[in-house]
């Protein structure tokens, strides 16, 4: 089962959840907003190691502690690797008090329906002995709502539950994350079918289990309310997806007992040419921007 002190600080921690878990398709963007360039790196090997130099800098930043970053979630890279001479899963909650999460999918369908399901992970049951081996308290996996379309949102919502379940059967908790565009059309309608449709799959969460959500930034304020307080729920986590970091903290201050899942937003304004004091101070007022957001 999880760690007691660990489900009490994902429950209850007044902190956010930091997202270092970029994949290879979003690792070029990721090391080019960092300032290094595609010609910096020969293959695939060398791009992930700098990709882990940068994580590495953020999970040894000082500001970066349990006390406002209350989880990480990880590319399943990252977990096999160490920082500071420790195992990452190690170092972040022995010496950072920082609960540690695995992305486990491997990628998006073609769209159908107006949304990208998860691929078949082919490697889940491994994945998730491996991961909980590791220390790993709970996992990740990102599937897409573009429309409004009932149909498609039921059925992305069910195979995020579907998967949910046996995160859970390994004795870990899953984040479950229907993500709706930012670009979609009519997202506050998508948004509304995305609510029902979460209610009606919660029903199903035996009673005595918890799962966690990553919902988009909503357009009605407090729109994920019910979900916030429902019983089944262990956080509800609210991912960027696309907005600037003052944007994205804004929209989720006024979304109450929400808290950050930021990925690209938290790195937002880092550097690969700072040096430590720089990169250290904006990595710190940027913990503090959305750790204040996360609170409300």
């Amino acid at each position: 089962m999880p760690n007691a002190e660990q489900i009490a600080q994902m429950q209850k921690g007044a902190g956010f959840i930091a997202a270092l878990d970029q994949s290879g398709g979003s690792t070029p963007k990721a090391l080019k907003l960092y300032g290094v360039a595609e010609d910096a790196y020969r293959s695939d090997d060398e791009m992930f190691d700098l990709i882990h130099q940068m994580r590495t800098r953020i999970a040894s930043a000082p500001a970066f502690t349990g006390k406002k970053v209350i989880g990480a979630i990880l590319f399943e890279k990252t977990m096999d690797r160490e920082i500071a001479g420790q195992p990452s899963t190690q170092y972040l909650w022995e010496e950072r008090r920082v609960v540690p999460f695995l992305k486990i999918d491997d990628g998006l369908a073609d769209a159908q329906d107006g949304v990208q399901l998860l691929k078949p992970i082919k490697t889940l049951a491994d994945k998730l002995a491996r991961a909980q081996a590791a220390g790993i308290f709970g996992s990740k996996a990102r599937s897409v709502i573009g429309e409004a379309n009932a149909t498609g949102i039921k059925a992305n919502v069910a195979q995020q539950f579907r998967i949910g379940d046996e995160v859970l059967g390994a004795d870990m908790v899953p984040i479950i994350e229907p993500e709706v565009s930012i670009t979609a059309p009519d997202k506050a309608k998508a948004e509304a079918m995305l609510l029902d449709a979460i209610l009606a799959e919660l029903e199903n969460v035996p009673a005595d289990r918890q799962i966690m959500l990553k919902l988009t930034l909503p357009e009605a304020e407090d729109h994920y309310a019910p979900l916030v307080s429902h019983p089944r729920v262990m956080r509800v986590v609210a991912l960027s997806g696309g907005y600037s970091r003052e944007e994205a903290n804004g929209r989720l201050a006024k979304n109450h007992g929400v808290i950050a899942s930021f990925s690209r937003a938290l790195t937002e304004g880092l550097s690969a040419q700072q040096d430590d004091t720089a990169f250290n101070d904006a990595i710190g007022r940027t913990i503090d921007e959305i750790h204040a957001a996360s609170i409300t």
